[in-house]
């Protein structure tokens, strides 16, 4: 197992979770008023072009537009506008298993992962986007069906950080599986975790097919590797088992870096032949590069 130490959250009242999400959603959205909104727009196109109007033929326009039925009415050439339609459901996938909780610096993972998808909530929102959450452990924790407005996302916000869950591990393949039979229309699916759980390829070739996912990894720096302090009790927080471990020495130390890297090339791998986008957020570094970096990567893409 991959033990880490663990602190619980404390419960919240709720005039503590009221001023948390506030704060993130003050955060986020200067965030994507000034960086993410014409980024996320260009990385997500519409589901395709539709017919807004007509006008007269100008010199340059594509033939294959001519609009033959008006220009027979009439004694000039009109040609066909058509627009992008633009609206997208955009679906989070959270993973909430225990070993979200743990933060070897300020935040925890999950409070990263919230800060991340209300970022591209309110992206999505501004472009007149639904949004929808599926919150999962070793079980299906919350599904929210998709919505829009400014309110529907503080709830997506309030539940990825204070929703109550009585399992603590993961159990991806299942929430791919249930996501594919509730999701109908192709839509962009950013799945959010740690990725301890890796054992998912044939559900994600499965959504993947359908839809346009986005893998977005979380990582601690205690994940890539144990610091040198001597012995220390390691508590696994999905498990709870708990044990002493020498992170004194190398070898283990050694031993537990080369277990990331392995996951996390899996991971690569994976994604690269389900063509599915991966990124990689570190809970120690601004997660906005990250994000940036994807999203005008798409942007390229799309062009």
């Amino acid at each position: 197992p991959n033990f880490q130490t663990y602190q619980p959250k404390k419960k919240m009242i709720s005039e503590e979770v009221l001023k948390k999400v506030k704060q993130i959603e003050i955060q986020t959205r200067k965030l994507v008023n000034e960086v993410f909104s014409g980024e996320y727009h260009s990385a997500f196109k519409g589901r395709g072009m539709e017919f807004a109007e007509v006008r007269e033929y100008q010199y340059g326009d594509d033939i294959r537009m001519i609009d033959w039925n008006v220009t027979a009415r009439s004694s000039s050439t009109y040609v066909k506008i058509m627009e992008e339609e633009r609206e997208l459901t955009v679906y989070f996938m959270i993973d909430n298993s225990a070993s979200g909780l743990f933060g070897s610096i300020q935040q925890a993972k999950s409070e990263i992962a919230a800060e991340i998808c209300s970022v591209l909530a309110f992206s999505a929102l501004k472009n007149g986007d639904k949004i929808g959450l599926l919150s999962f452990t070793d079980k299906i924790e919350k599904y929210l069906s998709p919505r829009k407005g400014k309110g529907y996302a503080l709830q997506l916000i309030r539940e990825i950080l204070f929703g109550e869950h009585d399992s603590k591990g993961t159990d991806l393949a299942s929430a791919l599986r249930f996501l594919s039979k509730v999701a109908h229309k192709k839509s962009v699916v950013f799945v959010v975790s740690d990725f301890y759980n890796t054992d998912f390829d044939m559900e994600l070739k499965a959504l993947s097919n359908k839809h346009d996912v986005i893998l977005i990894h979380t990582i601690d720096p205690f994940d890539k590797e144990l610091p040198d302090l001597g012995l220390m009790n390691f508590s696994d927080p999905e498990s709870r088992e708990q044990m002493f471990v020498d992170c004194g020495d190398e070898k283990l130390r050694s031993t537990y870096s080369q277990k990331f890297i392995d996951r996390r090339e899996q991971l690569k791998k994976m994604s690269l032949k389900n063509k599915v986008d991966l990124i990689n957020i570190e809970t120690d570094k601004p997660y906005i590069l990250p994000l940036s970096l994807f999203f005008k990567s798409r942007g390229r893409l799309m062009h």
